[in-house]
């Protein structure tokens, strides 16, 4: 399956009814760390979460029993990116999957470059720049 670059965040829920309409609720996490926020509009794609092993022997334990997902960058991967902010202490900050937050020093809002990730902990990582792409 083809992920959009636009895709600002991904998480599990369920449609539930709610008087007369259905809704798919939200969590916290995603307004605070991700890039959506609260009374703005958005495209949503809902996908199934049962592929043909899962309908036979479906997991028990849902998503948020399962403890912290793992982050979606590895040290030492490299990635092209554009550094969307820009911290408190100067450096460049561009956010990947589920909202995710590398931190790129030497960069500026705006600037596309590629990166090496050099660090990573749970809630965010740290890179380097390899190559300047665009100002």
């Amino acid at each position: 399956m083809e992920v959009s670059d636009q895709l600002r965040c991904l998480f599990s829920g369920k449609v539930e009814k709610k008087g007369g309409s259905y809704v798919v609720e939200i969590p916290t996490r995603e307004i605070e760390v991700g890039e959506i926020q609260q009374g703005e509009t958005y495209r949503v794609g809902l996908l199934s979460t049962q592929s043909t092993d899962e309908a036979e022997d479906p997991d028990p334990v849902p998503d948020r029993q399962r403890g912290p997902q793992k982050p979606p960058v590895e040290e030492g991967e490299q990635r092209t990116v554009d550094i969307e902010d820009i911290g408190d202490q100067g450096d460049g900050l561009t956010r990947v999957e589920r909202g995710f937050v590398v931190i790129v020093p030497d960069t500026t809002q705006g600037e596309r470059v590629t990166i090496e990730i050099r660090d990573v902990r749970q809630n965010v990582a740290f890179a380097d720049v390899i190559e300047r792409m665009d100002y």
